[in-house]
């Protein structure tokens, strides 16, 4: 039977704009290929787009969700961005059960059903609201749970890249961006995000 302790175990190994050259000495160590081009980040929008907007989000942060329809709806309507959507779970053990299992989906397939389940949810989270919410999607815990398991050090190593990078950047909460060579630590509105859009393509 599917334990959430399986699935949580050896997860996560730790836990305006400002130019990204006046950053931290530890992001002044980060490449752009590293934020930008991480191959086991998941990537929505147009994979392709010549724009990158980096998303530092956790499924419990109302603001997150509150806000995802506007960035995929902006996203779809330039046309040649890409979405890089980095789980950053600062909000407890729920918040890290959920992203190992999203992440998990995300080996199967299935990462935008998983995704966007989550951020339709509402208010605070537990791990049992996570598997109902996930089931309620049409998806598998057991299957979930084994994608984990088998993916267990891509799933760590990349949280724990996030996590870095966050610290990194200086972010202290979420959602938070990176997008061109300018971070933008906190909410974006639609006009905010257009215009981040516009100014990293100059």
């Amino acid at each position: 039977m599917f334990s959430r302790r399986n699935l949580m175990i050896g997860c996560l190994a730790t836990m305006t704009g400002t130019l990204l050259a006046a950053q931290t000495s530890s992001a002044k160590q980060m490449s752009m290929k590293e934020v930008f081009f991480d191959k086991d980040a998941p990537v929505t929008g147009n994979p392709k787009g010549r724009i990158t907007v980096v998303e530092y989000f956790d499924y419990q942060c109302p603001y997150c969700k509150s806000s995802y329809d506007m960035v995929k709806k902006v996203v779809a309507s330039e046309g040649d961005v890409r979405l890089v959507l980095k789980d950053w779970p600062i909000f407890g053990g729920a918040s890290i059960f959920a992203a190992q299992a999203v992440l998990g989906a995300a080996q199967i397939g299935q990462y935008e059903t998983a995704m966007e389940a989550l951020m339709k949810t509402k208010g605070r989270l537990s791990e049992g609201d996570v598997e109902k919410t996930l089931t309620g999607a049409g998806l598998s815990m057991q299957e979930i749970a084994a994608s984990v398991n088998r993916s267990n050090s891509k799933i760590s190593g990349l949280l724990d890249r996030n996590y870095g990078q966050a610290l990194g950047f200086n972010f202290v909460g979420t959602p938070s961006f990176v997008i061109g060579t300018t971070i933008y630590p906190g909410v974006l509105d639609e006009k905010g995000l257009k215009d981040a859009i516009k100014r990293a393509r100059t």
